[in-house]
């Protein structure tokens, strides 16, 4: 799903009021810190040159992973959703993105930064939507409570101990469903495998993108993330010095619910591996991580073979 085509037309048109040279340092120095960035309760956004080359550059990329992320969420959470918190708003990406995939017009938006709610107002206003923006530290408290809560891309801007806090509010604040999407780095998965163990701890039961509620089957060295396609404009090209039509945003996420959810039986982790007659499947199951070939004489090889990493993969089929 892409951002919607108002925004991104109001986005251009604050950013042609910049000069180019300078936006384009300030977007390359914000992909640099949301990528790497780990902890330290830094700020990772300034002024408003700052904020526009976000929404030019980092905004695109947020929406498409929280589309993909909640997505994937919904697939396994059949209940409504009547309403929506957004924890550290930004611009608006995430809420953007569960306003159109819930199709729930009661959304409210928390963020610190005043600049950009102002911006996030702008934008989601161009798009014909009408979100409440409240001026909120998360590290302040979060009294809001949702049907759906989302937090993106704010883990990583947090010390150890405001994380912990902050992940057991979102739990309190979320009455159906809660999505957490950082970084798809060992930084930002670390983090969710300790938000994962919280939740778990809180009661919560894990939706997605796991097969299993218990512990990440996972070694270590490895990490899961999943992967967003991203269409360029002509100004995100321009900023990123490139003609490639399209960039991969890598992400991670956890979906946690406290009711009845539907997990899926197996999740693939790694692109497949398509090969003569046959393909191999890296798969999460509840019975842990292994690899899976599909032969070509399989009722199952139609679907491996239109599969891709992230997807979930039933044997049932």
């Amino acid at each position: 799903m892409e951002l919607p085509q108002e925004i991104r037309l109001k986005i251009e048109q604050l950013a042609a009021a910049e000069e180019t040279k300078a936006l384009a340092g300030a977007a390359e120095k914000l992909s640099l810190r949301y990528r790497e960035q780990s902890g330290g309760g830094k700020r990772l956004v300034g002024g408003m040159r700052d904020i526009i080359a976000y929404a030019a550059v980092r905004m695109p990329a947020t929406f498409g992973a929280v589309s993909r992320a909640l997505e994937l969420a919904l697939e396994c959470f059949d209940d409504e959703i009547t309403s929506v918190l957004d924890a550290g708003a930004g611009t608006g990406a995430a809420a953007v993105a569960a306003a159109l995939l819930t199709e729930c017009g009661n959304v409210t938006c928390l963020e610190r930064e005043q600049c950009m709610i102002g911006m996030g107002k702008t934008l989601s206003e161009a798009a014909g939507l009408d979100f409440l923006w409240t001026r909120r530290d998360l590290s302040d408290g979060i009294t809001e409570r949702a049907d759906l809560v989302t937090c993106a891309y704010c883990l990583n801007e947090m010390t150890p101990a405001q994380r912990t806090e902050a992940v057991r509010q979102l739990a309190e604040a979320a009455q159906k469903l809660l999505v957490i999407i950082e970084p798809g780095t060992p930084a930002g998965y670390a983090q969710l495998k300790e938000a994962r163990r919280q939740l778990i701890g809180m009661g919560m039961k894990i939706a997605a993108p796991c097969p299993n509620g218990g512990e990440c089957p996972l070694p270590e060295d490895d990490w899961c993330h999943f992967t967003a396609r991203i269409q360029r404009s002509r100004l995100h090209k321009r900023l990123k010095g490139g003609d490639v039509p399209y960039e991969d945003e890598k992400f991670c996420f956890i979906a946690a619910a406290k009711q009845d959810c539907a997990p899926c039986s197996a999740r693939i982790l790694r692109h497949p591996r398509i090969e003569s007659g046959k393909i191999t499947l890296r798969l999460c199951a509840e019975d842990g991580i292994s690899d899976k070939i599909i032969t070509a004489k399989s009722r199952l090889f139609k679907a491996a073979r239109k599969s891709a990493a992230g997807d979930s993969f039933s044997f049932d089929g």
